[in-house]
């Protein structure tokens, strides 16, 4: 079956069988986001540190926020050196 084929089959399927087409297909783009634009290596040392952190004590940690931050920090550090590298 091909991409014309799905198209032109999903008016014909019910509401449900769309909704559980939806839910393997945003899985599938999560596993290709990951997958293929997962985490930078600095992005992954600060993430490796935060689970030692929590596998030493589960209730301490940083808050989702903090973390978050400290991630977009990381990539516009890594975004502005490629800018200026001529990368």
């Amino acid at each position: 079956m091909n991409t014309a084929d799905i198209l032109e089959a999903l008016p014909n399927l019910s509401a449900a069988e769309r909704a559980q087409i939806f839910q393997r297909l945003c899985q599938l783009l999560d596993e290709d986001l990951v997958r293929e634009f997962g985490p930078t290596p600095d992005e992954m040392r600060i993430l490796d540190a935060a689970l030692a952190d929590y596998a030493r004590d589960g209730n301490a940690g940083v808050p989702w926020r903090a973390c978050l931050d400290k991630l977009n920090g990381e990539q516009r550090k890594t975004h502005i050196k490629q800018l200026t590298d001529g990368k």
